[in-house]
């Protein structure tokens, strides 16, 4: 009995019906994307926290756990919001009131500078200055109608914002028996591979959420530091700017200091400027080459070059919070991968080559006279 053979007619109809069912799903994940980043923002919510939770259940129930970190997690906004608003507010008038008398002092010192003082010549650079300065306290209702509807917008997000809360707990209340249930389908050797790159994962990106909190914590406390030694405005409202910034791999700690450096433009400049260059020069040496190595080890080492490349997918797809869980999120494709390279046995088939010695400048030596192959002279 011979083999049975689709038809050309059935295979290209069974083609045909694959690639509709590829593009219907992919245009119900478009529809469906809000809801989606929904789901994968609380999942990486429940695992962050997941942490927190596991400690306080040694001591009380685990409803009480999540109860009690995300009455810690909601007085966050409130607390940040208690530091910056009124700070915001009184420096923003100050800075409205005194920019004409900053615009006077940076004209000043161009003025005594002689390659900055034929800059101002060919482009008008301060005359430009003092004209925006002039026009800033007029623009602060301006500034303000923004701030409302900044503050309308984020009244709509509140309906998302509690959906977010409530599925993350209800991850944290269930997820793991959801889990155990979820692996008892599966195969044995599978179950087990399965909730060893969950674990892994899941340990993967608390810790890496834990290092990165603490370097961010870190780097706006000593800026605040440096910024009110300083006498820089906005000093309190800038270091959580710091704070929020470092979070985002590799280039948030270089943009949060090239913000902050704009602003001590304006304060005792240029004095407070240099200061302040020197001092986001040396801590981004130790933040980049003592403090993130230890968050990379505690978490799973990952290429520099495949950093970036997550935080550009990552801030293209989610935006900033796509920037800031892009890291874990490699982190825990990585650890999928390899488990998978391990299940298949893929190997490579020969060793890493070692690295070559550097060509010697130095010409080789002529051969001796007394050798019979040697050239004659």
């Amino acid at each position: 009995m011979g083999t049975f053979e689709l038809s050309p007619s059935r295979s290209v109809a069974r083609t045909v019906l694959i690639i509709v069912a590829v593009l219907v799903s992919l245009y119900l994940v478009y529809l469906l994307r809000k809801p989606l980043g929904w789901l994968f923002i609380a999942t990486f919510l429940a695992v962050a926290l997941a942490g927190p939770v596991n400690f306080l259940e040694r001591r009380m129930k685990r409803g009480f756990a999540i109860t009690l970190v995300y009455l810690g997690l909601m007085a966050v906004p409130v607390v940040l919001g208690t530091l910056m608003v009124p700070p915001l507010v009184n420096e923003a008038s100050n800075l409205a009131e005194e920019a004409p008398q900053y615009a006077n002092d940076v004209t000043k010192f161009v003025k005594e500078n002689g390659r900055l003082r034929n800059l101002d010549a060919d482009y008008d650079l301060t005359g430009t200055l003092r004209e925006q300065a002039d026009k800033l306290p007029s623009k602060l209702g301006g500034a303000a109608g923004t701030l409302r509807d900044v503050g309308l917008g984020l009244v709509n997000s509140i309906f998302a914002l509690v959906t977010i809360l409530i599925l993350t707990a209800f991850m944290l209340g269930g997820g793991r028996r959801w889990i155990g249930h979820a692996l008892r389908y599966l195969p044995e050797d599978r179950a087990e591979r399965m909730e060893r790159v969950l674990r892994r994962s899941a340990a993967a990106v608390g810790n890496y959420v834990a290092g990165a909190l603490a370097q961010a914590t870190l780097a706006g406390i000593l800026s605040f530091v440096v910024l009110s030694i300083l006498g820089v405005p906005f000093a309190a409202p800038l270091s959580l700017i710091i704070f929020f910034l470092d979070l985002i791999p590799l280039v948030g700690a270089t943009i949060g200091a090239v913000a902050v450096g704009l602003v001590t433009l304006f304060t005792n400049f240029p004095t407070a400027t240099i200061v302040w260059l020197v001092w986001s020069i040396v801590y981004q040496q130790v933040e980049n080459n003592v403090i993130q190595p230890q968050i990379q080890r505690r978490a799973v080492s990952i290429n520099p070059f495949l950093v970036i490349v997550a935080v550009l997918f990552g801030s293209s797809l989610l935006g900033v919070l796509g920037a800031l869980v892009a890291v874990p999120m490699a982190a825990s494709i990585q650890i999928a991968a390899r488990e998978y390279m391990d299940f298949r046995g893929i190997r490579p088939r020969r060793p890493a080559p070692e690295e070559l010695p550097p060509p010697e400048d130095t010409p080789p030596p002529l051969p001796d006279s007394g050798d019979p192959g040697a050239a004659p002279a």
